[in-house]
């Protein structure tokens, strides 16, 4: 008899392999993502912060460390809509399908609307336009990404995550001299702002309406802070009104922690892809030190509770590089803390290139990613790690030398 349930619990560890050595579901799932930064991108950020032998960033202080492939199902180089929709969807999409495929206008559903479907509460964080490609492959199936009006309709009239926060104000309103898709988009022509607020969402404009909102404790909340964009973290001031994305991050998990089932939250420091096209070192880092405030506000939140940090899965993932940065020297001397001069950079490309790049995890579920991965293999872990089987629950209570519930 031992024999044959040891055969059926390792049979059990192939079926469902995002469960932990404790057999827990992750209850909540953070899939953070650093748009377009490659591992050198790290080590130019935490030279700037710590100096070349200071203390790592908070991303990478995650238990595991792996990477992933990148491609496409039809570039070598994917772009951004493709590369999110694999994780989002689990399977290889064209350039610049949202999670469907145009040639046969089938789809499935998204981790984020599985999780939705399991009642779990659902967020999108972004310094992007919210509509963007990254955060539509989670919340929104469209042939092109372009097509950023119709993205904002499904997520207002049918996906509807709890917590929408980032720029991009010009995509929900209804005049299409302001929204600038791409002919033979549809366009609803109606004010998705006012509607969202007219069917539940409190909606603010500025991080101290976003604050004050919070008191308030909505349960769907839509913050559009800028008409396009957000202000990038080197040219914000004291008098910039919009919030970091770290306030967004710590404002979602506020909202979305109050759901007993628990969540599913996308944050992406979406510029760190922007500053790498225009091979500007300068943008570059304070984006990725920005994304880190985030992951660190994460890690924060995560520790704050041990039942957190026993069900909580919190993914990094880029989605591909951008710009084949390299750091070139000093050759003869120590970069110094806080200057950028001092950091010899080199860059291949203005675009996205085809490199693996990293991947850094934490929680139930988590051991399944330090490895090599191709990026379609997120969504099956994180699917996984939503569900794990009853029969790992026994055995750990066998192990420990307790009765097994019934």
């Amino acid at each position: 008899m031992s024999h044959l349930l040891l055969i059926l619990l390792c049979m059990a560890s192939l079926v469902y392999p995002a469960a932990g050595l404790g057999g827990e579901p992750a209850k909540n799932i953070i899939f953070m993502v650093p748009d377009g930064m490659g591992l050198a991108q790290v080590t130019a950020a935490r030279i700037f912060k710590n100096g070349p032998g200071g203390a790592p960033l908070a991303l990478e202080t995650l238990e595991r460390v792996g990477y992933q492939r990148t491609y496409s199902k039809n570039s070598t180089v994917t772009d951004s809509a493709a590369a999110a929709s694999a994780w989002a969807c689990g399977e290889k999409f064209n350039n610049g399908e949202v999670c469907f495929h145009r040639e046969t206008g089938s789809y499935s559903p998204t981790i984020l609307e599985l999780a939705k479907g399991m009642g779990k509460a659902t967020g999108l964080v972004v310094t992007s336009q919210i509509t963007d490609a990254t955060p539509a492959s989670f919340a929104a199936h469209v042939a092109n990404r372009k097509c950023q009006n119709e993205i904002g309709r499904q997520y207002i009239q049918v996906v509807r995550p709890h917590v929408i926060l980032g720029g991009g104000r010009w995509k929900m309103d209804a005049d299409p001299a302001t929204d600038g898709d791409s002919p033979g988009c549809p366009f609803y022509g109606k004010d998705l702002e006012e509607e969202a607020a007219r069917t539940g969402y409190r909606v603010v404009h500025t991080g101290k309406e976003l604050e004050e909102a919070l008191n308030e404790g909505p349960r769907e909340i839509l913050g559009l802070f800028s008409n396009e964009g957000m202000t990038p973290a080197y040219k914000r001031t004291p008098e910039t009104t919009e919030p970091s994305l770290a306030e967004m991050t710590r404002a979602a998990l506020t909202v979305l922690e109050k759901e007993r089932k628990g969540f599913f939250l996308l944050v992406e420091g979406s510029q760190v892809d922007w500053a790498n096209h225009e091979n500007n070192l300068p943008y570059q880092v304070p984006e990725i030190l920005a994304f880190d405030e985030a992951v660190r506000a994460v890690l924060e939140w995560v520790s704050a509770d041990r039942l957190r940090k026993k069900n909580t899965l919190v993914i990094i993932a880029p989605d591909h590089d951008t710009g084949g940065f390299a750091i070139n020297g000093p050759q003869k001397s120590l970069s110094t803390k806080g200057d950028l001069s001092t950091i010899e950079s080199g860059w291949t490309s203005k675009r996205h290139t085809g490199g693996d790049v990293p991947l850094w995890s934490v929680g139930p579920g988590s051991e399944w990613l330090g490895r090599a991965l191709d990026n379609t293999d997120l969504y099956g872990v994180m699917k996984r790690a939503m569900t794990v089987p009853a029969l790992n629950h026994k055995s750990r209570d066998k192990k420990r030398g307790r009765p097994a519930a019934r």
